[in-house]
């Protein structure tokens, strides 16, 4: 059976790299292939109850494997008379209902196994919603839930067969190539000897790791065994270490060139290419990222932290040599990218690229192993599988959304909530995209803050891409946001360490993550909307004020901060991330200020003498 589960991965990852390569078919039948891949993978790979050291698959997965072959067959089967039939007035035929229930409860079930049940219980209050509340009539639902494309095969689960699964196929190969090597020895190169060097190569490994991951967990998971060790050997505290790399690895979704899955969904529900949202997610991401660095280097200072010593940081040089030559992939996609080429093709060339790379140098090309080709085959299909389903799953919560006109309903009541204060509707979308990513993945979350509360943001004077992207970044933050943060759940049990001390320095290190969205709502040129030279003077100042945001909340610029000088610089970090040339002038006032009140208090306490 193992066999036949590795060949079905298998040919999950050629199939999707072939279509990349050549251009899907129908939409129906795409996403319908895609998503039988999905189900019966979720069934062999993950059993009904996980079972310690089991490996045979149960009977009754066997019997759900052969119910997922006739559900989504059925659609294959009669595909000429499901899109010619008038849907919402050509009654269903029985094998009309019996398909569209049985994949509606494959779909909820293979859910619940890769992801959990909070998924599954919101689409299924949603379909409750459509028939007991509104009323919707059963057969009009299971007519768009199933029999059209505006549910289960919706434009959400195309994204996940049209972009996702290559470029997780894309993650793999990478990673089966050594450049997860790479990125650590890069980053210690660069940051290793600086203070509080550990949690800077956190950082930078982290956000390069991102590039090819779009989970948070998974780049813990990777990353953590081996800087959080470190940081700890150098005098952080084990709550800080991990509040560290769990931040860092949650910034992956959002940096450039290879984003999380919702990035994808942005990209189809705007109908702009990929290439467009990474442009829009550029300078936040990068400020995100700026925000979480200065964090480190103010608590190393604070602290009084080194850095690596000499003889365990690499040379640059030599890691360039030996493995720089692994970059190159990335910046195959990005080319791509630039060049006006699809987002999965250029995914598919850089894929291609991965083995041939690596063998350009003695050093890499010893550690590769050919069989490493399959093994990055069936992972990449595998590690694609939470998203197809979440995509599937979220596609029933929008076909129920869509047929009742509840995100129109919703829309209102956020508007009379808010009373016409956008501001007051930004901090609803906030909380609810905070609490939806508690729950469930983010892209599923990012789907149904688009379907109920972006709309009221938009109406109350956001423009749609800021929108899109303010949901976007809050149901990313859920990864580092106490109850339920999953991203600190991983690194705190690496670091051996609480999850509430965890998530609260999470919160400090991550602050500029929950501020910058609402910055960019009011000032789109932090999205690269507009003239560029607005751009650049709000990308200028917004890094000034998130690295003094950092300084302020870990208490030291050039010395330790009193009360009030922390209260003084996180004023002054509010006004310069806000673009706009007096708040940043008001902003540059107090930091500089603060600036030659540290320095000459330094000075007094140089010269006055030891007691």
């Amino acid at each position: 059976m193992r066999v036949a589960t590795w060949a079905i991965a298998v040919a999950m990852s050629l199939y999707h790299m072939w279509i990349a390569g050549t251009g899907p078919p129908e939409a129906m039948i795409f996403r319908g292939t895609h998503l039988l891949f999905a189900l019966v993978l979720v069934f062999l790979f993950f059993p009904f109850r996980a079972q310690e050291g089991a490996r045979r698959v149960p009977w009754y997965d066997f019997v759900l494997v052969t119910l997922s072959l006739a559900a989504i067959g059925y659609v294959f089967v009669n595909y000429q008379y499901i899109v010619t039939r008038i849907y919402y007035i050509d009654d269903l035929k029985p094998g009309d209902w019996v398909a569209a229930i049985l994949t509606i409860l494959l779909v909820l079930e293979a859910t619940r196994r890769v992801i959990g049940w909070a998924l599954p219980i919101t689409a299924a209050i949603f379909v409750a919603y459509a028939l007991f509340i509104f009323g919707v009539e059963p057969q009009t639902l299971l007519d768009q839930l199933y029999l059209t494309t505006e549910g289960i095969f919706g434009s959400t689960l195309g994204v996940s067969a049209s972009y996702v699964i290559i470029f997780v196929v894309f993650g793999s190969f990478m990673e089966r190539t050594g450049t997860g090597k790479l990125f650590m020895d890069f980053a210690l190169a660069i940051t290793g000897h600086t203070a509080g060097g550990p949690g800077k190569v956190a950082v930078v490994s982290s956000s390069l790791f991102g590039t090819i991951s779009g989970s948070a967990v998974a780049n813990v998971m990777v990353d953590g065994p081996l800087t959080i060790p470190l940081m700890k050997r150098t005098g952080f505290k084990p709550s800080f270490a991990a509040a560290v790399e769990a931040v860092a690895s949650t910034g992956g979704q959002i940096m450039p060139p290879v984003m999380g899955a919702a990035a994808f969904v942005m990209a189809e529900f705007l109908a702009v290419s990929y290439f467009q949202v990474t442009l829009w997610a550029l300078i936040p991401a990068i400020l995100y990222y700026v925000a979480v660095f200065f964090a480190v280097h103010f608590e190393a200072k604070r602290s009084g932290l080194h850095g690596l010593p000499k003889s365990e940081i690499p040379p640059l040089g030599k890691v360039m040599r030996e493995r720089g030559h692994l970059f190159i992939p990335i910046v195959i996609i990005l080319a791509g990218l630039f060049g006006g080429y699809s987002a999965p093709l250029s995914a598919l060339v850089g894929t291609l690229a991965c083995f041939p790379v690596a063998m350009l140098r003695a050093g890499t090309r010893r550690e590769l192993r050919w069989q490493g080709v399959f093994e990055a085959l069936e992972e990449g299909a595998k590690n694609a599988l939470s998203v197809a389903m979440a995509c599937a799953a979220a596609g029933i919560v929008v076909g129920a959304v869509t047929l009742t006109g509840l995100g129109i309903t919703f829309t209102n009541i956020v508007v009379e909530l808010a009373r016409d204060s956008l501001l007051l509707a930004l901090v609803v979308t906030a909380i609810a995209g905070i609490i939806l990513g508690m729950g469930m993945p983010t892209t599923p979350a990012y789907i149904i803050m688009v379907s109920l509360l972006v709309p009221a943001i938009v109406k109350l004077g956001a423009i749609e891409p800021a929108a899109h992207m303010f949901a976007f970044y809050f149901a990313i933050l859920s990864a580092i946001t106490p109850p339920v943060a999953l991203a600190v759940y991983a690194a705190a049990a690496l670091a051996k360490t609480d999850l509430w001390s965890s998530g609260y320095a999470a919160i400090r290190v991550g602050a500029a993550g929950f501020i910058v969205p609402f910055m960019f709502i009011y000032e789109p040129s932090l999205l690269l909307i507009g003239d560029w030279q607005d751009s650049l003077t709000a990308f200028v100042s917004a890094s000034i004020g998130t690295a003094i945001l950092a300084s302020s909340l870990m208490g030291y610029l050039l010395r330790p901060l009193a009360l009030w000088q922390r209260v003084a610089l996180f004023a002054a970090a509010l006004l310069l991330i806000k673009p706009g040339l007096i708040t940043d002038a008001i902003g540059l006032g107090i930091l500089f200020g603060i600036l030659l009140l540290q320095r000459a208090e330094g000075k007094r306490a140089e010269a006055t003498p030891p007691s």
